[in-house]
């Protein structure tokens, strides 16, 4: 047995202190008492007042019982054995004894304590009725069952008592571990709000400032020559920007609302609002278009959306006028994204550095513009729902956006 270096509160040295106080002092009076009524073969002033050194090192042994259970009851064993092989008077002399063992059971460590509590009740038990084999009256002999029987309930009331502290420790673990995990999921679900309110942000304002971009390019170039075009642009600037406006609104919504209440997310049904914004900042739009056999799920249809709006806001912004196909296949378990514009046309007169003219695609061959996060936050809005994209060059110097989202999303809710 391991030893035990444990500090206990002031409070429960007293106690313990306490009680072995009252333990010495029942043991040694009760059996003074029984002496001076019954009388006695050996009395405990025989070999050197040894019964009452016996008395007392069982009873105040009791002072460090929790600090060093299996020391203390060892201690108190023996000095039961010594006193009842020297054939002492029986009396009340083994209460030091059953609180020992009930330490050793109740403070021990399990399976071991047991142990050792069980061998060292069956070596008292052996020792306890040699001791008695000639004892008068016979009928004494009920003292020595009586011992064996206290000592096997104190173990069984002290592991009883361990086992319910253990489960108790262990439920209020469990506890703080669901209450940990709880806190870990929230930090988790706000993260992932955060994200999706980060990447609607992304997409509503790089669309719409795309957009203006280009207007706004168009206005200054022919504000002189053909006011009527550059009125037009301008209204498509007021348009874009308050529509720009009223979904930044419904996206921070979420964060003021105190009921939690959404807001619907775009989806496909809205595509033909955003191939008309993209051809008024000149684009020419194809729609090939499928309709579903069931409805998308939101998530999909939202997703599905943001990908359009961020590879035509791509096209707008490093291409400019040119072809756009966007192709809608919708599967029976996949819908299939497909945004290809024919690349940068060379229109007679242009001046390469008219402000106004956006610049390259941002992977075509050539070209200086730094990357954005366009096509990464596409592809993370994919990978949520268990999807894929592809994004890559085509031989005509165009550029082709790829995604297939499942229509059983198998990622977090965008």
């Amino acid at each position: 047995m391991e030893h035990r270096a444990v500090s206990f509160p002031l409070r429960v040295v007293a106690q313990d202190v306490a009680l072995a106080l009252f333990v010495t002092v029942m043991q040694v009076q009760g059996t003074v008492a029984r002496v001076a009524a019954e009388g006695a073969q050996h009395p405990l002033t025989d070999f050197g007042n040894l019964g009452f050194a016996l008395l007392l090192v069982s009873g105040l042994v009791l002072t460090v019982r929790r600090r060093w259970p299996v020391p203390v009851f060892v201690t108190a064993a023996l000095a039961s054995l010594v006193y009842y092989s020297l054939d002492f008077p029986d009396g009340p002399g083994w209460l030091g004894l059953f609180v020992a063992l009930y330490t050793l059971a109740a403070y021990g460590d399990g399976r071991r304590s047991l142990v050792v509590a069980g061998v060292g009740t069956t070596v008292l038990a052996v020792g306890w009725l040699v001791a008695a084999s000639d004892i008068e009256p016979r009928a004494a002999i009920g003292w020595v069952f009586f011992r064996i029987g206290a000592s096997v309930m104190s173990a069984a009331l002290g592991e009883s008592v361990r086992s319910r502290r253990v489960i108790a420790a262990e439920a209020q673990e469990r506890a703080e571990l669901a209450e940990r995990t709880r806190e870990e999921e929230a930090r988790a679900r706000v993260d992932a709000e955060r994200l999706r309110i980060a990447r609607e942000v992304h997409d509503t304002v790089a669309h719409a400032i795309a957009i203006i971009n280009v207007q706004s390019g168009v206005t200054a170039h022919v504000l002189d020559k053909r006011p009527d075009v550059a009125r037009e642009a301008l209204q498509a600037i007021e348009q874009t920007s308050s529509r720009a406006l009223r979904e930044m609104r419904a996206i921070l919504g979420v964060l003021r609302d105190d009921n939690n209440g959404r807001v619907p997310y775009p989806g496909l049904g809205q595509i033909d609002e955003l191939a008309a914004k993209a051809r008024d900042a000149g684009l020419d739009i194809n729609l090939e278009e499928t309709s579903p056999a069931t409805p998308l799920p939101s998530a999909v249809g939202s997703a599905a959306y943001r990908i359009l709006q961020e590879s035509i806001t791509n096209v707008i912004r490093h291409v400019g006028p040119t072809r756009v196909t966007v192709a809608l296949n919708p599967g029976v378990d996949v819908l299939e994204i497909r945004v290809t514009d024919e690349g940068r046309r060379a229109a007679s007169g242009d001046d390469p550095a008219d402000p106004h003219l956006p610049a390259q695609h941002p992977t075509s061959t050539g070209s200086s513009a730094k990357p954005g996060r366009g096509i990464l936050g596409m592809r993370e809005r994919c990978q949520l729902l268990g999807g894929e994209l592809d994004a890559k060059p085509t031989p005509g110097g165009g550029f082709e956006v790829t995604a297939r989202l499942p229509l059983a999303p198998t990622g977090s809710r965008l």
